[in-house]
């Protein structure tokens, strides 16, 4: 999202900057001070100063020194945005919807200021609007409308360049294809003018004739059917290659991508947009060099035999390449507008059958079908609308082509009737190309209809396939051998860098230790490990393994390095030791019992009908929540990690379970540095450290019975679930909570 207009040059000479003083975000505001709408100023901000325009002069001039806190608040379809000085909030403009998440950005590199900083707040989403048209981007980076139409080309050129063999060979037989659908008029021309007409032919020259044309015919299908075997073999073939390329794209995008896009779309953009692109090669590209020669060699003939004629044949084609030229828009919006219903549809598809489970639970069976019906009735009324129009479109501007021929045919007959110079088979010929040359524009007003097909098709994947994922390796990043110390050094960081959830993080880990996290929910437990993990990027400060910035160590090394162990466990579909070797696919079976054996699965896996090659079902749901999450920690066992990252690893589990679970955790742990979420604080009460989260900051930090000694955050914490715990049977467990 950009944050540095262009501020005109009248307003930035009113700025009158001091020297060495820059613009450090500039934003326009789209509301008067009486809520109309229209291009009302501008907002700049310096390092010293916030700066007011409006469309001709500077309206306000405020140091930064001046007032203690600016925000900016969405309101009802606007939002404000606002100082406070002396105690008071005051308004400074107003602006559309279009730019509250832009004022929010700039507030915060505000204060930033405010505070002491210097970094500038930086924005990684993506504009919803084109900045040069005002229309809205359909899902894609790019406007189609003002930037699209010769970069997709170029695209599809480097779509083709890999294939440039096939295509050359492919272009060969076209040509050869064209050559005999031009062929077979001249030899019946040829037979009419001289066996026909004068009547003096013998049986052996019709023979010839039939002979010959059998020979063309047979060549053209040998011909049409290698080379349509060459398109879908083609088409397939990069429609795969997409399909891998996207794929592979998606598993090294960065989270904060992925989770801004629906399962749905992303599944249409690998499975049904690559399609789209194998179609148009497989039917249409292969079939668009010959169409291109044939009409040009039947026009060449046409206006060589009879200029007057070939013109009059042409009569209707202004009026058909004129409709559409002026429906081609039209068209464009409506396939897109179908493939996002579509993408709706099946986003809603894949939530309820993840979801299915909940869904009978609360028996919702009936809405869930009546919500994805209301959106099924939705894409059909849009498909067959458009499906209707061009059910309509199409054969009009078939019929007023085909109104060229009857012209010719008339005239033509009159030419011969009145010894005009055309003969019988001459006037068989013209009419022959003229049939060629309009068979080939009725295929081409199917043309914009496929190319705008495969153009949306092209979009969306190239819309993915040009995304830059956040997290990447530096180009002086290494591989490290991590021993397990760890430090947060002064971290901030927001999933929207205006809105942080970790402000000011500073502590430190020595190699072994295990560190609890507590804190309320929200307040950036799993956020703190995720920046661990390099799942995201700190917005400041830094995180530092062994005394390395983790932004200097290969996400391979580091990956590789982590174990984790998750509350929701997630197993593949497949065998518990295909799930188990997921962290070491090289690992021998002996390696995978032993890993087994020490998270307390071996026994459970035994007894399964077919031990370790047990099918476990999608996300695992063959085995119990407590076997699942065995198979989570023997697979972060068999990883060896040097780092250990639980997140509620026993919760919701029965006490069996949670006993053998706990077992396996503490045989984990022994020796790796550690870092265990639980809302459960009993089973954090042997953690070396714990660290209290609060308000997006580091409230308390210390051992159980010294946060315990403190009565702040953590003893309310205690003090709350020993409450809620006083029940039959869990009141040793609550008591043992405030014992030293």
């Amino acid at each position: 999202m950009n944050l540095h207009f262009d501020l005109p040059a009248p307003l930035l000479e009113a700025a009158a900057l001091a020297e060495g003083e820059t613009l450090a975000y500039c934003v326009p505001y789209d509301l008067d001070g009486e809520s109309r709408f229209g291009p009302a100023g501008f907002l700049a901000v310096t390092r010293r100063r916030l700066l007011l325009f409006d469309r001709q002069r500077l309206l306000e001039d405020i140091p930064l020194s001046s007032f203690q806190d600016i925000k900016c608040e969405s309101l009802v379809d606007n939002g404000i945005l606002t100082i406070k000085a002396d105690g008071a909030w005051r308004i400074l403009c107003r602006f559309s919807m279009r730019h509250v998440s832009r004022f929010a950005y700039v507030a915060r590199g505000a204060k930033v200021f405010l505070q002491g900083g210097s970094h500038l707040v930086e924005s990684t989403e993506h504009e919803k609007l084109c900045a040069k048209c005002g229309r809205a981007l359909p899902g894609t980076r790019e406007c189609p409308h003002c930037d699209g139409k010769g970069d997709t080309f170029r695209k599809f050129l480097r779509l083709c360049k890999p294939y440039w063999v096939q295509l050359l060979l492919i272009s060969l037989f076209m040509i050869a294809s064209s050559f005999l659908n031009l062929l077979s008029p001249e030899v019946q021309k040829r037979f009419i003018d001289r066996v026909l007409a004068p009547k003096n032919g013998s049986v052996a020259d019709i023979l010839q004739f039939i002979g010959v044309t059998l020979l063309i015919a047979g060549l053209l299908i040998a011909v049409t059917v290698i080379r349509n075997w060459w398109c879908t073999a083609l088409g397939a073939r990069i429609s795969m290659d997409l399909r891998a390329k996207l794929y592979q794209k998606v598993q090294i995008l960065s989270l904060t991508f992925l989770h801004g896009r629906k399962p749905g779309d992303l599944m249409n953009r690998i499975v049904w947009d690559t399609a789209e692109i194998r179609q148009f090669m497989q039917d249409t590209f292969g079939n668009m060099l010959s169409t291109l020669i044939t009409m040009l060699g039947a026009l060449v003939y046409m206006f060589a035999a009879n200029w007057k004629l070939g013109l009059l044949s042409l009569v209707f084609l202004p009026i058909v390449m004129l409709l559409s030229f002026l429906w081609r828009k039209k068209i464009h919006r409506m396939f897109r507008n179908q493939r996002h219903k579509s993408d709706k549809l099946n986003s809603s598809l894949q939530d309820v059958l993840s979801g299915m489970r909940v869904v009978k639970s609360f028996g919702k069976e009936k809405d869930e079908a009546g919500r994805f019906n209301d959106l099924a009735v939705d894409f059909a009324r849009v498909q067959r609308r458009n499906e209707v129009f061009w059910a309509s479109f199409y054969p009009l501007l078939t019929f007023i082509m085909g109104m060229g021929i009857y012209f010719v045919t008339y005239f033509g007959g009159l030419n011969v009737l009145r010894g005009g110079g055309m003969t019988i088979g001459g006037l068989t010929q013209f009419i022959a190309y003229a049939g060629i040359l309009y068979g080939p524009l009725g295929w081409m007003t199917m043309l914009p209809r496929r190319l705008m097909r495969m153009i949306t098709g092209l979009e969306r994947v190239y819309d993915i396939l040009d995304e830059q994922p956040d997290i990447v390796d530096k180009k002086t990043a290494r591989d490290v051998d991590i021993q397990g110390d760890v430090e947060f050094k002064d971290v901030t960081f927001g999933y929207k860098s205006y809105e942080p959830v970790l402000e000011a993080i500073s502590f430190s880990v020595k190699k072994g230790e295990m560190i609890g996290l507590v804190g309320p929910s929200g307040a950036g437990k799993s956020t703190l490990i995720n920046l661990l993990m390099r799942l995201y990027d700190v917005d400041d400060g830094v995180i530092a393994i062994d005394g390395t910035d983790i932004r200097d160590i290969s996400l391979h090394a580091l990956h590789s390095q982590i174990g984790v162990v998750l509350q929701e466990t997630f197993l593949f579909s497949g065998t518990i030791l295909n799930n188990i070797r997921f962290a070491r696919p090289e690992a021998t079976l002996e390696e995978v019992i032993q890993a087994a054996k020490m998270a307390n699965a071996h026994d459970f896996i035994c007894k399964t009908p077919d031990g370790y090659n047990t099918y476990v079902g999608e996300k695992g749901h063959n085995l119990s929540g407590g076997e699942r999450q065995r198979v989570a920690i023997a697979r972060a066992i068999l990883g060896n990690p040097k780092l250990l990252i639980l997140d509620e690893a026993t919760s919701s589990l029965d006490t069996e379970s949670e006993y053998q679970i706990q077992q396996a955790l503490d045989r984990l742990t022994e020796g790796r540095t550690t870092f265990a979420i639980a809302h459960r604080l009993s089973t954090l009460r042997n953690a070396d450290r714990l660290l209290v989260i609060d308000r997006h900051g580091l409230a308390e930090s210390g051992t159980h019975n010294q946060l315990l000694e403190k009565k702040g955050i953590y003893y309310g914490l205690v003090t709350a679930q020993l409450q809620m715990h006083k029940v039959p049977g869990l009141a040793d467990e609550a008591d043992g909570l405030l014992e030293p």
